[in-house]
């Protein structure tokens, strides 16, 4: 199952593209795929768990700056500015956050360290998707220490920046956040079913639900997933891309989904992530799978010709992060907050 992960990843971190199946080293590595794979490798049963985690631990550690931001690619021994944003930085945290509950106790030590050197930043993001990661992070360290239940009051302003941005874009049919959806959707609401959890403050719960039900309403239309194409996103007022459609945003509907079901019980939301999850398997507008048996890679994209034959970091980390946690809840596993992608 983790035979792609490994052939991606070096003594350096994940490396971000490959050709076909072969890693392109050249491509460099970014906080986003190795703050990914370190989750995976929380609930990862397999001989290699430890040294990956080491890994990626301090891939993400020497891309943080002393201000608590971090860096996100990693080109030929140094890190480069070019793709640096706060959805990284959001991510960054969410992961560092979620990582600090781990029973490995040299990644429980370096992600402690991390989360509280760019706490302070992180509160202050003001990206959709930033604030959406770093809600995530707070709820999972109120859940887990003592120390960070003093966040309760944080968390609440984070979930109600959100909220704003559904009161100031939500018109008629058009139920969101923003005037269109572009990448991984689904960790909007997911973010606001986390704090649910923990608050059972009810606007932010029927927030959540109205945005992730006009979002699944539009995916699932056909009877299957169907996500958001890359090409021109989804306008407000215009009709949704069916190309290119990546594996980045069927983890986040199956996570979402997983979110919502822990979050008040309602077994709809665990099939809506079982249906996401046959994505992956064929069941798609293409009728293709996006897992490749012989490689244990995950193609990525779904592009009007097929597939996109290259398998990438991002592709093969959201799948497994995304099978993990559907499986460990289908075997009624105990979860409170679920990560994101």
């Amino acid at each position: 199952m983790y035979k792609h992960l490994a052939r991606m990843t070096d003594s350096t971190g994940i490396i971000q593209f490959a050709k076909e199946s072969t890693p392109q080293k050249s491509s460099g590595y970014t906080v986003d795929d190795n703050a990914r794979a370190l989750l995976v490798t929380v609930d990862m049963k397999d001989d290699m768990r430890e040294k990956l985690a080491r890994i990626y631990i301090s891939f993400l550690e020497q891309a943080q700056e002393e201000n608590g931001l971090w860096n996100n690619l990693k080109l030929e021994d140094r890190f480069v500015p070019v793709l640096n944003s706060e959805d990284c930085i959001g991510r960054a945290f969410m992961a560092a956050s979620f990582s600090a509950s781990s029973d490995m106790s040299c990644v429980k030590e370096i992600s402690l360290k991390m989360v509280k050197k760019s706490l302070e930043k992180a509160l202050h993001l003001e990206a959709p998707r930033a604030i959406a990661y770093v809600l995530l992070g707070i709820v999972n360290l109120i859940n887990n220490f003592n120390a960070y239940k003093k966040l309760y009051p944080a968390a609440k302003k984070m979930a109600y920046k959100l909220v704003k941005l559904y009161e100031e874009n939500t018109t008629g049919k058009w139920r969101w956040f923003e005037d269109k959806l572009t990448y991984c959707n689904a960790l909007l609401p997911h973010s606001l079913f986390s704090y649910y959890a923990i608050s059972g403050d009810k606007k932010v719960l029927e927030v959540a639900r109205n945005t992730l039900g006009f979002l699944t309403d539009a995916l699932f239309r056909r009877g299957y997933l169907n996500i958001v194409g890359n090409r021109g996103w989804w306008k407000k007022e215009s009709n949704m891309p069916l190309y290119d459609q990546q594996p980045v945003d069927a983890a986040s509907v199956i996570l979402a989904c997983l979110q919502a079901f822990i979050a008040t019980g309602e077994r709809e939301y665990f099939l809506k992530a079982k249906t996401a999850y046959n994505w992956y398997w064929g069941e798609n507008i293409n009728e293709i799978p996006l897992i490749n048996k012989d490689t244990e890679g995950c193609h990525d994209a779904l592009t009007p010709d097929g597939v996109n034959q290259n398998q990438g970091a991002e592709a093969i980390v959201t799948f497994l992060l995304a099978h993990q946690i559907l499986e460990q809840i289908e075997n009624n596993g105990e979860r409170v907050s679920v990560p994101a992608v």
